[in-house]
């Protein structure tokens, strides 16, 4: 079962306990953005943005290396994580209307007969385990999402019905697709289905995309392409769209349907990103449809969890000296793993160290920021975590019936 089942089709503020303050949505950005890509014999060249925003966007990475934000932030990491860091959830124990629970790798979610409740923990995922937890980690991926729900209703219906507390949601049952949409913009990645991991190896046909020679790990593609992937025990398994048709996965008109509505999310999200100094280099989106058959977007959208980003102003400078690009995602969590052991054999895993943790937490809550331009509200209570959501959870659903 996909741990996302869905969001909702609609916000309803009204009716929900705690409010999320988000600004109004945003139109679509005008097509040409402040920073955008122009192929050069095969290496990308950035095409210079004015220079007030130029400036703000190289700010950017003096904000995520070194700034009194970055202090205050894990100040707070480091002296509230006790309550803030939710590894594990038991509502169907705390709230009577609730009747199942399925674990997902990052999510809880939780039955109460007409709505699903998507409870964002702070497990941190990658190769198919779970590696850490992340301290405030659920509250960014769903309040990122929150953000990106609103402002994507222009492509695409979500199944968003209500947010009752910072790290849930609660959704509207619809039927899922057993494939998720992997857009990339770029040859990257360290994980076995990453396109640089199986374009290193040889490969040049990835899931029915043709792929050129003599590309070079980090390199723009020529255009943004998908890579779906569908699951198969607890790993992700490459597919063409043949095969998600041949197998009965998707018909025909809903796999076309959902690529265009996934590819322009991509770059709708690749513009918003530039027009805030980084670089949305890949992501992944998952559909369901509901029962009057129409299609729409669930689980969660543009997130440090489900998405690749990077610092704009200093990636071609990088690039050309064959340098890793500054990450703002948990790439760099991946690459301490693939270090010091073998995440996907090895039985037992070697402990993250507190200092990459926090530095996690941050890189989440920054780029949270970035995007959003509002500031992380990091939750300072002597109540339990567990305990709070229960009371939210249970009034919300009271208000629904």
């Amino acid at each position: 079962m996909s741990e996302s089942m869905s969001m909702a089709a609609a916000l309803n503020p009204p009716k929900t306990p705690f409010k999320i303050n988000l600004t109004p949505a945003l139109p679509p950005p005008p097509t040409s953005s402040a920073l955008t890509f122009k192929p050069n014999n095969n290496f990308p060249t950035l095409c210079a943005a004015a220079q007030p925003q130029q400036q703000e966007h190289a700010a950017l990475l003096d904000t995520l290396l070194n700034s009194t934000r970055k202090n205050q932030v894990l100040h707070s990491i480091r002296t509230t994580s006790p309550f803030n860091c939710l590894s594990e959830t038991n509502l169907h124990h705390t709230v009577p209307a609730l009747t199942s629970k399925t674990r997902g790798k990052v999510r809880d979610i939780y039955d109460s007969g007409e709505y699903l409740v998507l409870v964002t923990t702070d497990r941190q995922s990658a190769f198919d385990r779970v590696l850490a937890s992340i301290p405030f980690k659920g509250q960014v991926l769903n309040q990122t999402s929150l953000w990106w729900f609103e402002r994507t209703q222009h492509i695409t219906a979500n199944a968003v019905v209500s947010t009752p507390d910072p790290n849930v949601t609660i959704a509207k049952k619809c039927s899922v697709f057993p494939v998720e949409f992997v857009a990339r913009g770029f040859v990257t990645g360290s994980t076995d289905t990453s396109l640089w991991t199986v374009y290193n190896k040889g490969i040049r046909n990835y899931c029915g995309n043709a792929l050129p020679d003599g590309l070079v790990k980090n390199q723009k593609l020529a255009e943004n392409i998908l890579t779906p992937t569908t699951k198969a025990a607890d790993h992700d398994v490459p597919v063409t769209p043949d095969e998600i048709i041949e197998r009965g996965l998707m018909t025909r008109a809903d796999y076309e349907e959902v690529s265009r509505k996934a590819l322009s999310l991509f770059e709708y999200g690749q513009r918003v990103a530039s027009e805030h100094g980084l670089i949305l280099v890949d992501t992944k989106y998952e559909f369901g449809k509901a029962e009057d058959g129409s299609i729409m977007l669930i689980d969660e959208v543009h997130t440090p969890d489900s998405s690749r980003y990077w610092i704009a102003s200093s990636y071609l400078e990088r690039f050309q000296n064959g340098l890793e690009p500054e990450n703002v995602d948990k790439e760099f969590l991946r690459l301490w793993f693939k270090n010091h052991c073998n995440p996907y054999e090895d039985e037992v895993l070697p402990e993250a160290p507190e200092d990459l943790v926090c530095e996690l937490s941050w890189r989440y809550i920054f780029l949270y920021e970035t995007i959003t331009k509002s500031k992380f509200e990091v939750l300072l209570s002597e109540e339990p975590i567990h305990e709070r959501i229960s009371r939210n959870v249970a009034s919300a659903l009271a208000s629904l019936k």
